[in-house]
């Protein structure tokens, strides 16, 4: 018997009636799925006055990590920008560095935002710590090039939706723990953070069709993880098993009421408070996962976007509230 649960918003409910929504995800239909997560970039530049630039990284075993580099081409040449270094959703599995890109290019267009979108290698042909690696090796590379780029490296923000929260998450961690590069903030929105997937709300949301389920949370990690077992698995990779959360920057975390997400998200900034850091943690009634961003326009996911914009204004200063 499903548990007792938080409804989903009314607004999103009725929203999400006419979607096929699926209950598990297999390696049968991830390519299927994968087709249709692939998301084109031109509708989210239609209408903005900004410059791309394509780059490719090169990894430590050789891959090639492609970067897109999105600045506002009204930018004074004269001065320097804050980044924002992004991290797609996808569970690990699917989707391209133009997921879910609405999110940053909103901070391009409210703040001049420099937007450098990583294009990570994906589970399961990728597993282990290659996927947060990706995401390690193309921050790297942005800061080192920060003065060519026009790029504030004081100002650099790492941010990330659902399986790019949990790499924000991680990469936070990593840059931590190797000393560089400098980050200003890290922005976890609805982040997948942990492998063990045994919270009240992980069993909440199980056993019946919804955006992204327990089921298909474990194929998530399942696929990510590989023969790892359960004592074996890097903080960088889940980094709700991170034994220290102390020395981070300061810290956006958001989430719905109704998704899986939910608890995982909640301990993380818990613990970060406990470790004496500064986190800014919003639970949004009613929100289930990838609410704002598959429906911007509902009351709910504008109130979460114009939240994570003010708290961003505050981060990046005065320059940026004006």
């Amino acid at each position: 018997m499903t548990p007792a649960r938080p409804d989903i918003d009314p607004e999103l409910r009725a929203l999400l009636a006419g979607v096929p929504l699926a209950s598990e995800l297999t390696s049968e239909t991830l390519a299927q799925v994968r087709h249709f997560a692939a998301a084109p970039v031109e509708p989210f530049l239609e209408g903005r006055a900004v410059t791309r630039r394509e780059i490719t990284v090169p990894s430590p075993d050789g891959a090639q990590i492609p970067l897109s580099i999105f600045a506002p081409a009204w930018a004074d040449p004269s001065t320097t920008a804050p980044c924002v270094y992004w991290m797609h959703g996808g569970g690990m599995v699917m989707g391209d560095r133009f997921s879910q890109l609405d999110i940053p290019l909103e901070w391009l267009d409210l703040f001049g935002a420099v937007v450098v979108s990583v294009d990570y290698r994906l589970a399961p042909e990728a597993t282990g710590t290659t996927l947060v690696d990706d995401c390690y090796q193309g921050l790297l590379w942005t800061a080192a090039h920060a003065g060519e780029l026009g790029i504030d490296p004081s100002r650099i923000v790492v941010a990330g939706a659902s399986a790019g929260g949990g790499l924000t998450a991680g990469v936070t961690l990593m840059a931590r723990d190797r000393g560089t590069p400098a980050i200003t903030a890290q922005m976890l929105i609805y982040p997948m953070l942990d492998h063990r997937n045994n919270t009240t709300s992980s069993r909440q949301y199980s056993g019946g069709p919804g955006v992204w389920t327990r089921e298909m949370n474990e194929f998530g990690w399942r696929s990510v993880l590989g023969d790892r077992t359960a004592g074996n698995v890097p903080g960088y990779v889940s980094p709700a098993v991170a034994d220290d959360l102390s020395g981070l920057p300061t810290t956006y975390i958001d989430a719905g009421t109704a998704e899986v997400f939910r608890d995982e998200d909640v301990d993380y900034a818990t613990r970060i408070w406990a470790a004496g850091g500064q986190a800014e943690l919003h639970i949004w009634a009613g929100g289930c996962h990838g609410f704002d961003a598959l429906y911007p326009n509902a009351r709910v996911s504008t109130a979460a976007r114009r939240t994570r914009n003010d708290w961003l204004a505050r981060v990046l200063g005065p320059a940026a509230e004006a």
